[in-house]
């Protein structure tokens, strides 16, 4: 069967796409094995769906929440795009869009009866009357769309809402723990001690990762988080795999955030850190993915603290 010089181009093509896609997908399938599996999970409170800004370790911004018992909140600073697709009149919410509405199908009737877009007004003092009144009501509804944007507008804990990256050139202060000031002056302070709560945690839950230890997990993060990794786990046991974690070490790290909601305490930090990522087939002992040569990760990690508490993982975002 001849095959047609644009089916060849086609197939050529098909083969390059799969010799570049195979490699690549093996590649990120191998990084996604850690604890986390690659994801973007948990909780950060009120500031869930709003991107911790950027720091040192972590530039780039924040991939959002794939997985979070947090619902979205449609709010003028957590999601500008919903503003910007309201322009004009009658997309107006509330009691301005309803009468810009009315008084178009007025018109649009009276054209249908062949009374013409304003027929029926009575003439120049109609006229004059509708002007009045249409600058009457404009008025009205600006003062109650006014006290409706104040009503809605987002409250933070710190009555400070965060900024998504403002770009300027920081101070970089060691801690001594692998960590940095960071960008911000936090309302919360955070310490050194807390500095080394966070690293080891970031080593405790990767080990009880590797262990498939959830009861472990259960101690050192939230319950909404642990619930992801010990879902992720039964994924592993039912694929026949385990994901061993090893030589884990904080190359460098800094706070993007610390707030207080409540009684309960929140940092961001970011974390770039080395470790050994591979994946066993639990029959075998066969090496499936990654290796035994150490690969470096950037994430940023949010730990909550209630009263009286240590330091709990409660979510985990990736980098774009």
């Amino acid at each position: 069967m001849n095959v047609s010089s644009r089916a060849r181009a086609f197939l050529k093509t098909l083969a390059i796409v799969l010799t570049v896609a195979v490699p690549l997908a093996a590649t990120i399938s191998s990084a996604d094995a850690r604890g986390g599996r690659g994801f973007s999970s948990g909780s950060r409170g009120m500031r869930t769906n709003v991107a911790p800004p950027a720091t040192p370790t972590a530039p780039n911004a924040a991939a959002p929440m794939q997985r979070t018992m947090t619902p979205r909140t449609a709010t003028p600073a957590a999601n500008p795009a919903a503003n910007a697709a309201k322009p004009g009149l009658l997309n107006r919410p509330g009691l301005l869009g309803g009468l810009a509405a009315g008084f178009l199908g007025a018109g649009l009737l009276g054209m249908l009866f062949g009374n013409g877009l304003f027929g029926g007004l009575g003439g120049l003092a109609s006229v004059l009357g509708l002007i009045v009144q249409l600058a009457l009501v404009f008025f009205l509804v600006r003062l109650a769309m006014s006290w409706w944007a104040r009503r809605n507008a987002p409250a933070y804990a710190d009555n400070a809402p965060p900024q998504a990256n403002p770009g300027q050139a920081q101070n970089y202060a060691r801690t001594g723990f692998g960590f940095g000031a960071g960008r911000n002056a936090p309302p919360l302070e955070i310490t050194p001690a807390d500095y080394e709560a966070f690293e080891r945690r970031l080593s405790e839950v990767q080990a009880a990762w590797s262990n498939e230890d959830t009861a472990a997990l259960q101690t050192i993060a939230t319950p909404e988080m642990a619930s992801y990794l010990s879902q992720d786990l039964a994924d592993n046991a039912a694929r026949g795999v385990v994901n061993k974690v090893s030589d884990v070490k904080l190359l460098q790290g800094d706070l993007a955030e610390a707030w207080r909601e409540g009684p309960t305490d929140y940092a961001t930090v970011a974390m770039r850190f080395s470790l050994v990522d591979k994946t066993i087939d639990r029959a075998s002992g066969r090496v499936v993915e990654g290796s035994d040569t150490p690969e470096e990760v950037t994430e940023i990690w949010t730990f909550a603290r209630r009263p009286d508490t240590d330091w709990e993982l409660s979510a985990i975002q990736q980098t774009s």
